[in-house]
């Protein structure tokens, strides 16, 4: 296997071993703590533009299997300590490498992502690049940023489908790159759901007269998003809603919040997450680099959870206005499912339930 370098943007260099696509990409730094779930991983669209490091030593060891997709792969490189030529699973269609290949994502592997996952730690987040060759000149590097995600990973063209068994209530789910688990989780419980392009307006919206609407998770800066935001100002109040992920922040920014981003972000499947009604703790999964700013929210929402390592905020209620909003993924299939009574949550309140 060929030699390959990632390259950070602070100038340190790991040598490894190439995996995946034959090319060079540039992304923002990032990594995620799930000891499975490397699937999930690579199929969140929430990844778009980023360079992903799996701190879980040994990646690939199940294979590949589609029907585990979450979405369409939008990372920009992939590294691995270790990468399973040789999967061991009665469901794996064919191995890791072979899904980069034909994904076009170059990947790195061999490289000591102990010390990695240190640096991003210490430093925050950086732009980094898979390569061939150590170039003289790191300007490029050092002036990348993701732009206009939502644009690229977002949905451009509505689609209906059905409830598993009797449809109760239709949902209209504003996809700035969903996760297929939340459409699944919704459709389980009796909910149409009816999957809207990103520039869908709140006129189109309330036209559908829906019993609620959903918005995703998604990826990049969230306050980049000025015609989303404007739209959904116009929408609270006057249909029930549940934001997630990204979901979350724009419905903050609609309402007049503010986000600010994380050093390193939330990205894994251990994130504790504080109750702050009951008191419980939950064990999350997430994928994020931006969080709101509960304070410039005082007197509009009410902050629900709270991230029991670094108290950001991780959801808002908002009072008379029939939504509410998490940071977390609520459905996480592949870790912790004791969020899932969100999604009841938000059928109650489609019910008439406040």
């Amino acid at each position: 296997m060929d030699r390959a370098y990632l390259i950070l943007s602070d100038g340190s260099v790991f040598e490894g071993t190439r995996i995946g696509a034959a090319c060079d990409h540039m992304g923002e730094l990032v990594f995620t703590t799930g000891m499975c779930s490397y699937l999930e991983t690579l199929t969140d669209p929430s990844y778009a533009g980023q360079i992903v490091v799996q701190t879980f030593p040994m990646i690939g060891n199940y294979g590949v299997i589609e029907a585990d997709f979450e979405g369409r792969c939008a990372l920009h490189g992939y590294v691995v300590r270790e990468c399973c030529s040789n999967p061991s699973n009665f469901r794996s269609m064919y191995d890791l490498d072979t899904f980069l290949k034909a994904q076009g994502i170059p990947g790195i592997c061999g490289v000591d992502t102990r010390h990695l996952t240190s640096l991003i730690r210490e430093k925050g987040v950086m732009n980094a690049m898979i390569c061939d060759q150590i170039p003289e000149d790191l300007k490029a590097l050092e002036a990348y940023k993701i732009h206009g995600a939502v644009a690229r990973e977002g949905r451009k063209v509505p689609s209906v489908l059905d409830a598993f068994g009797d449809a109760h209530y239709r949902v209209a789910l504003l996809d700035y790159g969903t996760k297929t688990s939340i459409i699944r989780e919704l459709r389980a419980r009796g909910c149409e759901v009816t999957l809207m392009p990103y520039t869908t307006t709140a006129e189109q919206i309330l036209v559908m007269a829906p019993d609620g609407v959903v918005l995703s998770n998604g990826p990049g800066d969230p306050a980049e998003n000025a015609a989303i935001i404007k739209e959904l100002s116009k929408l609270v109040g006057r249909v029930p809603i549940f934001g997630i992920s990204l979901g979350h922040q724009l419905l903050a920014l609609a309402q007049g919040g503010k986000t600010v981003k994380l050093k390193q972000g939330h990205r894994g499947d251990n994130q504790p997450v504080r109750d702050l009604k009951s008191g419980r703790t939950f064990i999350t999964s997430q994928n994020h680099g931006y969080a709101v700013l509960a304070d410039s929210l005082q007197g509009i929402g009410v902050e629900h959870y709270r991230n029991a390592n670094d108290g950001t905020c991780e959801g808002l209620d908002y009072p008379g206005k029939k939504c509410f909003s998490v940071q977390f993924y609520p459905e996480e299939c592949c870790g912790t499912q004791n969020t899932q009574h969100l999604f009841e949550r938000f059928i109650g309140l489609m019910g008439g339930n406040d």
